[in-house]
Parts: C-alpha cells; sequence; structure tokens
C-alpha cells in the first residue's frame, strides 16, 4: 500500500478544497491510501473573526490537526498546501514546517516524493514564489520533488496560472508513475 499524506492550511476554505481534489485523484489509483491533516492554527479566533475565517475554517474542521510531525516518516508522498501570503507561504505552514527539524535531523524524510501546492486571490497574488519557498524545506529534507502537471496550452490562451489548478486539463503525469513504495 503506498501512502500519500495531504498537509495543508486554510483560512476560507480554497486550499481545503484543493486538497480534497488532490485526495481524491490519489485515492482513485488502487493500492493509494491518503490522510489528510491540516496544520496547527497559530492566530486567537478573534484575529480569525475579523479576517471572516471563522466561517471558511468550519468546513474542514474535521479534519485531523497534525500536532505529531513523525507521522510524515510514514509517507510515500507528501503534498504541501498554503495559502500565499504576501508571495510566501503562510505563518502558520512554516512553523508547522519548522517544526520538522528533528525528521531533517534523522534524514526521516530523505527520498520521499513531496510536492507543493498554492492559492491566492489574484492571478499575479505571488504564487510562483510561494511555491518556490515552500519547496525550499523539502530540499533540505532530501525530498524527491514532484509537480503536478502543467497547464495544457489553452490554460496559458486562457490566461490562466500555470501554478495553480485553474482550469481541467488532462493530466500528464499518472500518479502511479511518480507514488509507488520505496
Amino acid at each position: 500500500m503506498t501512502k500519500v499524506i495531504i498537509v495543508f492550511h486554510s483560512f476560507y476554505g480554497h486550499i481545503f478544497q484543493l486538497a480534497e481534489a488532490i485526495a481524491e485523484g490519489a485515492r482513485s489509483i488502487e493500492g493509494v491510501e491518503v490522510e489528510l491533516y491540516q496544520v496547527p492554527e497559530t492566530l486567537p479566533t478573534e484575529i480569525l473573526a475579523k479576517m471572516g475565517a471563522v466561517e471558511g475554517k468550519k468546513a474542514f474542521e474535521h479534519v485531523p490537526v497534525l500536532e505529531d510531525v513523525s507521522i510524515l516518516a510514514e509517507a510515500d508522498a507528501i503534498v504541501f498546501g498554503t495559502p500565499t501570503r504576501f508571495g510566501n507561504m503562510s505563518a502558520q505552514m512554516k512553523a508547522f514546517l519548522d517544526s520538522t527539524g528533528q525528521l531533517w535531523f534523522t534524514g526521516a524524510l530523505a527520498g520521499t516524493v513531496g510536492s507543493v501546492f498554492t492559492s491566492s486571490n489574484t492571478q499575479h497574488g505571488g504564487q510562483e514564489s510561494t511555491l518556490l519557498t515552500a519547496m525550499v524545506p523539502l530540499l533540505h529534507h532530501g525530498m524527491v520533488l514532484w509537480e503536478f502537471p502543467p497547464p495544457c496550452r489553452t490554460c496559458i490562451l486562457w490566461k490562466a496560472s500555470p501554478v495553480v489548478p485553474s482550469m481541467e486539463h488532462p493530466p500528464l503525469l499518472d500518479w502511479t508513475e511518480v507514488v509507488s513504495p520505496r
């Protein structure tokens, strides 16, 4: 059985929806087990309420919070999702990744397939830089980076962002070619 863990941070539910779509795709492959987790929220409820995020977070309150990062070492592949915040990952995702130091020290994630995804409120909202900065901790862990299939020419003609699933396009790479037991 191949184990895929999807870890996300979401304020309004958009990243959660993308995480669900990725989980659905991975689950459609025979022999793949998927676990979905959210990172701990660091903002107080009062601030989330002022941001209008309390209602959005209710949509995924059933998703467990990943407090024990050692669970990541059990995965064959880990996909991280984060909103774009000023061209970078959210502080909550950064804090979570910063808490994986012991996994780095022991090399527990070396050779594990890793990927990242993001979304923002605008087409030019900093998605590219968010993805680049989110990949750096994965590289430090020795993870093997894998990108989601790039968009088709039609997506570019429609001016859809090449780093955010904006349109349906034919898959260019089968998950079974990438996610397999080590």
